[in-house]
């Protein structure tokens, strides 16, 4: 039997597990939580849950793949051949992520291709084709939205109008899954030396980004607005759910991948150690990536004020006999008051084009995923200096974060696959192939399904299924002398109360919560655009996407029962007797 390969050094294993943790939700969901629930007072939720579910099932998966030196399928039929379903679940899931994560890597690709241009794509709007204006389209957005939305995703009005392919974002999309093969094509072998750099780069760029965030313009108002806690969020049970869902999945919890990763350490390899480390590395790099965002948002909310003023100011000098040098921005609203009552009639006039100018409005627009990622922050870098600089170092980041966490979906696919001989080329062909779909019109708006439904359902029942397995089937005493196996001593008593009690409550609450929430919910909707708008607006999915949503939601989960059950009538079959 060929041995099983090993990481160089345990280094090698952290840096694959925090490149795989650390990935776009640290940009662009954690920053959008924060500001949706209260700044600094979700701080308090989020590491609470840390302590309740995130490090202690991290700790669990990383035992299992460890002891059992297998992929998710193997280690958790070695547990229990009725259990295979377990694995099965997380590959399932993980294939559904590999299918449309790699397309975020693509539009990483196309913009950071689009930043070695004199004038940024996005930062004005193109000329129509009678070269008399801008296109109407862009003038009724604003050029970043529809770089994204038109050039980018050149994307249908809805899910239920289809076109061709984007040529520009299929190429993009097979580089992303050539360097992803690159990446994984030896294994371990080569993952191990791809993480050095995928880990730590990141944090290269973050760390410049936080030096020029501090340094632009209004950077301290979004910094302010982040740490300044609103405490009155903490009664809201929103935010303690979302503070617990983002720990699950920001760890990566339940897709296979840390029980792959781990399957390849020595035997007495101190994972205890590393599962704290990693925990804390990962959440240490959702705060720290928030003060970069929040001075990111300080620097264009002010922009977007003080430009409001600025059409305020000139809206004034307009209608009235004013001297120019007279208003300025500071004293825009002195003036306002003073005009509405010297000359009402005047005033009266022009009151409905007079625009509400708030800097607390600006910063309470929270926005996550991609408009985070790929419109807010490419609005606030064409405001920059140098954007062209500051364009292609971040987009460069934005790849290394999406490649990182690529190289953990894939490896919880091949490691089981591996164990059954198919080849991590056939993986990487299958994704692709399939994924090209996401680059057709209406592509956008499947990319939206799978983001939403494909992963969350199925995580939450996946890690509830290991942890009551590991605490009452395998039995919990039973896990203590193989974690004593491998460390030489016995979980201590957090780790233990964590794994059978707290840890499949809050599981429980978590996946109960969901299924009503997904019930009151009604009819499923999406951000569909509308260019005559030039803005999103909500659609309800067709009877076909609700069934697709339906499929999903179901697929990876029913794994469970009927590997279960499929087990269960092999073993009821009557062998041949022999003669």
């Amino acid at each position: 039997m060929e041995k099983r390969p090993n990481w160089e050094s345990p280094i090698q294993f952290v840096l694959a597990c925090v490149s795989y943790a650390v990935g776009l939700g640290n940009v662009w969901r954690f920053p959008y939580l924060c500001q949706m629930h209260g700044g600094g007072g979700f701080l308090i939720p989020y590491l609470i849950m840390l302590l309740l579910e995130g490090v202690p099932l991290f700790y669990l998966e990383l035992a299992i793949g460890q002891k059992m030196s297998r992929g998710s399928i193997g280690a958790w039929t070695a547990i229990s051949p009725y259990l295979g379903g377990v694995g099965l679940a997380s590959v399932v899931t993980s294939l559904y992520l590999c299918l449309y994560y790699n397309i975020i890597n693509a539009w990483s690709f196309w913009y950071l291709f689009h930043s070695f241009q004199s004038v940024l794509p996005w930062a004005e709007c193109p000329i129509n084709s009678n070269r008399t204006g801008p296109i109407e389209e862009c003038e009724r957005a604003t050029p970043t939205q529809y770089f994204f939305f038109r050039e980018t995703l050149n994307i249908s009005p809805s899910i239920e109008e289809n076109g061709g392919i984007h040529t520009g974002q299929a190429m993009c999309l097979l580089l992303a899954w050539m360097i992803t093969y690159l990446f994984i094509v030896r294994g371990v072998k080569s993952t191990g030396k791809v993480v050095y750099f995928t880990a730590t780069f990141p944090y290269v760029v973050l760390f410049i980004y936080l030096i020029r965030g501090i340094t632009l313009q209004g950077a301290f108002n979004g910094i302010k607005y982040m740490f300044i806690p609103k405490m009155e969020q903490l009664a809201n049970p929103n935010t303690w759910i979302n503070a617990a869902t983002q720990i699950f999945f920001s760890l990566g919890l339940g897709f296979g991948s840390l029980i792959a990763f781990a399957s390849y350490n020595h035997y007495n390899n101190n994972f205890e150690r590393q599962a704290i480390i990693v925990s804390m590395i990962n959440s240490g790099t959702s705060i720290f990536a928030s003060i970069v965002t929040f001075a990111i948002y300080g620097f264009k909310a002010t922009v977007n004020y003080e430009n409001c003023l600025e059409r305020v100011r000139l809206l004034l000098l307009n209608t009235f006999n004013i001297a120019e040098d007279s208003i300025t921005n500071d004293n825009v609203f002195t003036w306002i008051e003073k005009l509405n009552t010297t000359y009402p009639v005047q005033f009266a006039e022009i009151e409905n084009q007079l625009e509400a100018c708030d800097l607390e409005s600006e910063l309470n627009t929270a926005v996550e995923g991609a408009g985070l990622a790929f419109i807010v922050y490419s609005e606030a870098i064409k405001n920059m200096p140098l954007p062209q600089l500051w364009s292609v170092l971040y987009f460069f980041m934005l790849l290394l974060l999406g490649m990182g966490s690529m190289l953990g979906n894939v490896t919880a696919i091949i490691t089981p696959l591996r164990d059954f001989k198919v080849l991590n080329g056939v993986v990487c062909l299958f994704c692709m192939l399939v994924g090209l779909s996401f680059t057709t019109t209406s592509g956008n708006y499947w990319f939206t399904i799978f983001n939403d439904y494909a992963a969350t359902f199925s995580l939450l029942f996946v890690v509830l299924i290991e942890v009551i397995t590991v605490s009452y089937i395998y039995g919990i005493r039973r896990f203590e002398k193989d974690i004593e196996d491998m460390l030489g001593h016995r979980p201590n008593w957090y780790w233990k109360i964590m794994w059978t009690i707290t840890s499949p409550l809050l599981l429980i609450f978590l996946f109960v919560t969901y299924i009503v929430n997904y019930i009151r919910g009604g009819t499923p909707t999406y951000q569909a655009w509308d260019k005559e708008l030039g803005k999103t607006v909500v659609k309800e999915y067709p009877i076909f996407g609700q069934i697709f949503i339906g499929l999903l939601l179901v697929s990876s989960v029913s794994c469970v029962p009927l590997t279960a059950l499929y087990v269960y009538c092999q073993k009821r079959k009557p062998h041949p007797v022999k003669t």
